[in-house]
Order: C-alpha cells, then structure tokens, then sequence
C-alpha cells in the first residue's frame, strides 16, 4: 500500500517566473537572436538531461565559479542547437550571463497546491526531494508549501544528488515508510524515475510540456491532478 509521495521541486512542484521561455528570449534578442518560446521549451527538455547526468557525475556544488560558467556555456548551446539556433560556445556564452542577469523567483504550478491539500486529505504523508542546495525551508514556507510537507531532503543535507540511492534513502527514513510504500514523482527519468526505482520506490515522471526526450516505460502524468487516480491504480 502507497503510504507516502515524494516530489522533485524545481519543474515539478515550482517554475522560475517570469517563466525561463520569457527570460531566454530577452537574453536572446541582446544576441539578436528571435527564439520562440516554444522551440525554447524543446531546448531545453534536451539540454536539462545532460545538466542532470553532468551534475550526477560531479556535482555543480564541486566546480569552480570558472567550471560552473564552461558548464552552463555548453547547457545554453545544446538550448540554441536544439530550438533551432546552432551558435558558437562564446555566443552561447553571452546568452546565459545575460538570464543570469534578469531577476526570477519560484512559483509554484497552479496545480500544486490543490493536489498537495487532496493528497494530505487522503492521508499521504507528503515530502520533496531536491538536488538544489540552499536553505530549502525558507523557500517551502514562502512559497506556501510548508503546511503540506511531513519530510524534506535536500542533496546539501544528504551530501549527495539524486539520482543516488542515499538521497532517497534519507527520504525513506524521515517518512518512516518502506520503499514500497513510496512513490516518488520527478521531471527528469534518471534523477528521479530510475534514481526512485533503483531504491526500491514507485518513481513516475510528471512530464507537463510533452517535450520529454528520453523513453522509459514508467508511470507518466501530464499534471499534478492526474496523480490522486495514478496512486490508486499502483496501490
């Protein structure tokens, strides 16, 4: 019986806002590249799997400020090369300092907090599991989350990211649950769907522009209001 739901954050439960379609434009039109959003979207459903295997391999958190810039350069061009615009790494350089100058904050998907109060209505014990480190707390109570929230592990406090069995193990323990009776939803298919499974959990994957790459036969749902009836059918 699934006792607890695990969620990623960062595209799972919140998005940067103004939305990251709206801030690689204005970064592009500097460039004078005009990119739509769209073609943006798909970019980025590919270069967001070779951010997640690079950050397995070695962590963003263990780089140099210079290494972080190299990474983020090539990030930025697979971006371009895959929405349609190939530029060089300098070019694709000069696009990514310039989102990183534009101010963004998180927000959550309309749908996160009325599927996190019917899932804790239900009786799920409710947590999230992120590779982001930084003081997570303050951010879940801002953004309103907190209230729904029994556990929380971030890989700062773990020591390690996802998809590596410790983080979720950490999970596991603060849920007090076997990982049978876990289900853990995420946006990316080795952090979170191959990352939950190879630990013994439910993993499935939340894919809410359908721009999702890589195939895995695993659970998938398009919206967090899907995730209520999907529990049910893997009780």
């Amino acid at each position: 019986m699934i006792k607890a739901v695990s969620f990623d954050f960062y595209n799972t439960l919140v998005r940067f806002w103004p939305p990251l379609e709206d801030i690689q434009q204005a970064a592009c039109r500097e460039q004078g590249l005009e990119v739509s959003k769209e073609a943006i979207t798909r970019g980025y459903a590919v270069a967001d799997i070779y951010f997640n295997r690079e950050n397995e391999n070695r962590s963003l958190g263990q780089r140099s400020e210079e290494d972080r810039l190299d990474f983020f350069s090539r990030y930025e061009k697979i971006i371009l090369d895959e929405a349609g615009f190939p530029v060089d790494l300098e070019t694709a350089r000069k696009v990514w300092l310039g989102t990183t100058k534009i101010p963004k904050d998180f927000a959550p998907f309309d749908d996160t907090v009325p599927a996190l109060k019917a899932l804790q209505e239900s009786g799920y014990k409710l947590g999230i599991i992120t590779n982001l480190r930084r003081d997570m707390n303050e951010i879940f109570q801002r953004l309103g989350l907190s209230p729904y929230l029994d556990f929380t592990v971030s890989s700062e406090e773990a020591g390690i990211e996802k998809p590596h069995a410790p983080i979720f193990m950490a999970a596991l323990k603060k849920a007090e649950a076997a990982p049978e009776e876990v289900v853990h939803v995420g946006d990316q298919i080795r952090s979170d769907v191959m990352g939950a499974n190879d630990a013994g959990m439910q993993g499935v994957l939340i894919d809410r522009t359908g721009h999702t790459s890589e195939g895995a036969e695993c659970p998938t749902i398009s919206s967090l209001s899907e995730l209520p009836q999907l529990l049910k059918s893997l009780a």
